[in-house]
């Protein structure tokens, strides 16, 4: 099967990379620690600011906005530079990393409000924890206990910002059902194409497909959801059912 085209952009990228044979890559928190140094380090050297992560023993989830177009650039830094410390520390030789790290490219914010959500879960889906937000290596953990301090390469961080912001904490709460779990795979899956300066996701309907003929607001409301998973924008659905964004982001955090 032909590896799926890499897109380099400055953007919101989410990456993923995992031990070899799914093996370990962080033996304790020391070198979890070391990780994130040297990802910080990163960040600094390439302008990469880190959105949210997940550290997991044998994999990490980063979510991360370029300014430029060296995604693999940094990726390749964190990864090497990590690798030569993990083999040196365990004495040991040969690949860390399975495989070249998987990227895929976030066009619109219900999509990145997805992701916030499927990384934050990640410690409760392995079942090393019942409460988001309590597995020490994620950033919703620095937020919530305030006298840890945050990591230098997340201080703008979106999800920091808006953190104290109405709703939001009670968004990150709630785990990606099957329907959402579904639909972030088909985001991850599908081809995204390149409007003069804009990517976007390639939609299934026009919007005028969408809302044509609709009758009552809870059939609408229940479309403004289906374009939003399709990678319509808030602000491009309020501006073809002209009502405001914030109801439309009201419907969309289930307000």
């Amino acid at each position: 099967m032909a590896r799926r085209p890499r897109i380099n952009s400055s953007g919101f990228h989410h990456i993923i990379n995992r031990g070899v044979n799914k093996s370990k890559i962080y033996k304790s928190n020391k070198d979890k620690d070391k990780f994130l140094d040297i990802l910080c380090k990163a960040s600094k050297t390439y302008k990469v600011n880190i959105h949210d992560y997940c550290l997991m023993d044998n994999h990490y989830h980063i979510l991360l906005e370029t300014s430029s177009e060296n995604l693999s650039l940094f990726a390749r830094a964190i990864n090497s530079n990590y690798a030569i410390y993990f083999n040196k520390q365990y004495k040991r030789v040969g690949h860390l990393w399975q495989g070249r790290y998987k990227s895929y490219y976030i066009v619109d914010e219900p999509y990145l409000y997805e992701l916030f959500r499927y990384i934050e879960h990640n410690p409760l889906k392995a079942k090393m924890y019942k409460k988001v937000g309590d597995y020490p290596y994620t950033l919703l953990h620095t937020l919530l206990n305030e006298d840890k301090d945050i990591i230098s390469c997340a201080n703008h961080s979106k999800l920091k910002k808006e953190f104290h912001y109405e709703g939001i904490q009670d968004l990150l709460e709630k785990p990606l059902n099957k329907k959402e779990l579904k639909s972030l795979k088909e985001k991850q899956n599908k081809k995204i194409i390149q409007n003069e300066y804009e990517f976007k996701m390639l939609k299934n309907k026009t919007l005028k497909e969408y809302f044509y003929n609709i009758k009552g607001i809870k059939i609408r409301n229940n479309i403004i959801s289906l374009a939003l998973e399709d990678g319509y924008t808030q602000a491009d659905i309020a501006r073809y059912l002209k009502i405001s964004s914030s109801m439309v982001s009201k419907i969309f955090r289930g307000g």
